[in-house]
């Protein structure tokens, strides 16, 4: 493959991953998911492989990417530490299970998963959009444990952070507002990533095919390439999304998600 394309391909997924974690509280693995698989194939890697090595190198510069981001949504006073821990804890477990789960299914079957998850998130999201800047959230530590280890299959199954479902989850069952669903979001995906890739690398470590500078179904080149633009990037989204209203906000996301997952149910 072209070296100049592979770079620019990762630089520039890495820059809008990085801004839509920032600002929506996702991980990005909705962008770079299907930019690596579409590399990773177009060097002549098998299919299924090609997915679980997208899946598992998108968890892995999600963590590093939601530390950032997490961070500066705490500066503002958007994260909900008393949710975002309990179902962070649940997510680790429950990304382990489904990572584990994921490295032995088909690739196929995982695509399709994955778009069809966040179509339907989306179609439920636009139903929902509504303006309330100072709901007063819901929520106990047994649901929020439930809700962490559920995200965190989903994560492991996925190949995302969780952010996609986790987000409207806080706004239309928790009652969030969209803001501080956002920031929560953000530090809760810092765990369910971490336990969903140790699952990717462990199931990965020893199978043949990977490509060099592989750790498991991690790829150390293509985590530094887009993990060096994510970082500085989600700061800078964390800023756009404190310009917006939660109402704009909600449609911005909802948008992303359809499209998005019409874009991989056709890869799939």
């Amino acid at each position: 493959m072209d070296l100049i394309l592979y770079f620019t391909s990762l630089i520039i997924t890495g820059i809008a991953a990085g801004t839509a974690s920032g600002l929506f509280g996702v991980g990005g693995g909705f962008l770079m998911t299907p930019v690596q698989f579409w590399l990773y194939t177009t060097g002549g890697i098998d299919d299924t492989l090609a997915t679980r090595l997208a899946f598992g190198t998108s968890l892995a510069v999600m963590i590093p990417t939601m530390i950032s981001a997490a961070s500066a949504h705490h500066h503002r006073g958007v994260v909900n530490w008393q949710a975002a821990i309990p179902m962070g804890c649940a997510a680790v477990f429950g990304g382990l299970a489904g990572g584990t789960l994921a490295a032995h299914l088909p690739g196929f079957l995982l695509r399709t998963i994955f778009a069809l998850i966040i179509i339907a998130t989306a179609v439920r999201m636009v139903w929902h959009i509504r303006t309330c800047p100072s709901c007063e959230p819901g929520g106990s530590t047994s649901i929020y444990l439930i809700i962490g280890f559920l995200i965190g299959l989903v994560s492991g199954l996925a190949g995302l952070g969780g952010g996609v479902l986790l987000v409207p989850v806080l706004v239309i069952l928790l009652g969030y507002p969209m803001h501080t669903a956002v920031g929560t979001s953000s530090a809760c995906l810092i765990f369910s990533s971490a336990g969903a890739v140790t699952a990717y690398i462990i199931n990965g470590i020893g199978v043949a095919g990977l490509p060099p500078y592989s750790v498991g179904y991690v790829n150390l080149v293509t985590f530094a390439i887009l993990a060096a633009t994510t970082i500085p990037l989600a700061r800078f989204g964390v800023r756009c999304a404190h310009h917006c209203t939660g109402q704009n906000l909600e449609i911005a996301f909802a948008g992303i998600l359809m499209l998005i997952g019409g874009m991989m149910l056709v890869s799939g």
